[in-house]
């Protein structure tokens, strides 16, 4: 064999080593190495205890995917719109190739045959809210396995082999029944307004307020309906609970709570105590009734969680430390405090979620700028 196709066969070789060798790199998945996190005021680990992965670097402009589940109520159609913003703005649309959205509905299977495309098409990163924290251990596999990199949010995935990034949802359901056991120190009836059975946040929430209640030793009877956090809904079920118990003394829901303080509103239910999500219509109702009996604490995130999402799927793709687990703060108001123009905006559209901003990630949104986007999949 003469020398010159000696030398082709082993750079032919080496080359082939080095492209199983960086194959193999991915399919190992991110190395765990020591903290801090390359930006630690923005992705703050969950606990003390929260791993630190480092994932191999790839080079941009990254292919970047959104897997959504269910999309038929505001909060999930501004997180889609939020998130189309984020990808527009000059130095991410910088980093990206392609973004991608899909939503699939509440079917699990399609939302994973949805990643299962992703990931057959080569796409970098995909970010999923899922429908169901348990189901997806095949389609995780399948990812770490590719060296796509995994961010769940909102509903996250229950699993190490993904990045989660999320409020204390369970926190959440504590700080609302706190709130209803501190205005009725007696116990009562209260309406319970769930969202969407089986995820993660609904669950989470619920167990909160649960635990939270039964642990102050009241007297407490909690009647239990589904307002899928969609004001038509989350109104037609409270209207339906109205006219069966005819009378309670606080509430609590996840989201639809403008569509909640409607149906009392309509059923001419005295106002009561309130543990709700973040709707710019269900603060205004907080500030117009406060004197009248409709004392709120209204807390949650915005879908705005979704760009923290996307930067966290984007520094893990440039090689950066990052928690396995980002814990975002809440944003917080409670009567007395709702303020005209800086937590709630009366020329606002009731369905606006308030708290669309991450300052220690340097994430900002005016509502004219998401309001701007589609809901559509592109």
């Amino acid at each position: 064999m003469s020398t010159v196709k000696r030398a082709c066969l082993a750079s032919i070789a080496g080359a082939f080593s080095l492209s199983l060798a960086y194959t193999a790199a991915l399919a190992a998945g991110p190395e765990a190495v020591a903290g801090p996190a390359s930006e630690p005021d923005c992705f703050v680990p969950w606990t003390d205890q929260t791993k630190f992965y480092k994932y191999p670097k790839k080079d941009g402009p990254y292919r970047i995917a959104l897997a959504n589940g269910y999309i038929a109520n505001t909060w999930r159609i501004q997180m889609i719109q939020t998130a189309k913003a984020y990808a527009a703005q000059p130095d991410v649309a910088a980093k990206l190739k392609e973004f991608k959205v899909v939503s699939t509905g509440e079917d699990v299977p399609a939302q994973i045959s949805a990643i299962n495309n992703f990931i057959d098409s080569g796409y970098d990163a995909i970010v999923v809210n899922a429908q169901n924290p348990t189901a997806f251990a095949p389609v995780i596999k399948r990812a770490k396995e590719a060296g796509v990199v995994l961010v769940a949010f909102d509903n996250i995935l229950d699993t190490q082999d993904a990045i989660n990034v999320n409020v204390d949802q369970k926190g959440l359901g504590v700080l609302w029944a706190n709130w209803l056991a501190k205005h009725l120190p007696d116990g009562g009836k209260v309406l319970e307004v769930r969202g969407v059975a089986g995820t993660s946040v609904d669950t989470d929430r619920h167990n909160g307020i649960h635990e939270t209640l039964d642990a102050t030793g009241k007297k407490w009877e909690v009647v239990e309906v589904l307002g899928k956090w969609d004001d038509p809904t989350a109104q037609k079920a409270t209207a339906d609970a109205i006219a069966v118990h005819k009378k309670f003394d606080g509430i609590t829901a996840q989201g639809g709570d403008t569509g909640v303080v409607q149906a009392m509103i309509d059923a001419k239910h005295p106002f009561v105590p309130f543990g709700g999500e973040t709707e710019n219509g269900f603060r205004k109702f907080c500030a117009k009734f406060a004197g009248e009996g409709l004392k709120c604490s209204s807390a949650g995130t915005g879908p705005a969680q979704v760009a923290v999402a996307i930067k966290t799927a984007i520094a893990a793709l440039e090689g950066n430390v990052v928690p396995q687990s980002v814990k975002l703060p809440l944003a917080i108001v409670e009567d007395p405090n709702f303020k005209d123009g800086q937590d709630f905006f009366p020329d606002q559209s009731d369905n606006f979620f308030v708290g669309n901003s991450f300052p220690t990630c340097g994430i900002n949104f005016s509502a004219q700028e998401i309001m701007g986007q589609s809901k559509e999949n592109q």
